[in-house]
């Protein structure tokens, strides 16, 4: 899977938009918050919302160690970074990004939740 192919499977979510809070790093949001960071284009890693707690995220860590790791700063909330292009399959990594799309809409005001398709 490339860097490209990820981005449009996010960007393909309901009300899902892309935003450059830092320069040169693309973070896909739904309403204000985001559920995926890309980083740049030339990024071997997304960051998602793996898990409500680290607990739970953890398992990613344990199941793919060499791909799987804790962000940096919100790590504590559940937040890993997954590796492109290793050991997770493509569709195990497209299922995470659903996962954390899921859970960040899951916790936005009802009012500013985009239209289920």
């Amino acid at each position: 899977m490339t860097w490209d192919e990820l981005l449009g499977h996010c960007l393909a979510k309901p009300g899902a938009w892309q935003d450059e809070p830092w320069e040169g790093d693309a973070v896909v949001k739904v309403g204000s918050k985001i559920f995926a960071f890309l980083g740049s284009e030339s990024a071997l890693a997304v960051g998602l919302k793996c898990g409500p707690t680290r607990e739970a995220a953890d398992e990613w860590l344990l199941r793919y160690p060499d791909d799987a790791s804790v962000m940096a700063y919100i790590g504590r909330f559940g937040w890993n970074s997954l590796q492109i292009g290793g050991a997770i399959p493509d569709e195990e990594l497209l299922d995470a990004v659903d996962a954390s799309y899921d859970a960040v809409v899951s916790k936005l005001p009802k009012k500013d939740r985009p239209p289920a398709s």
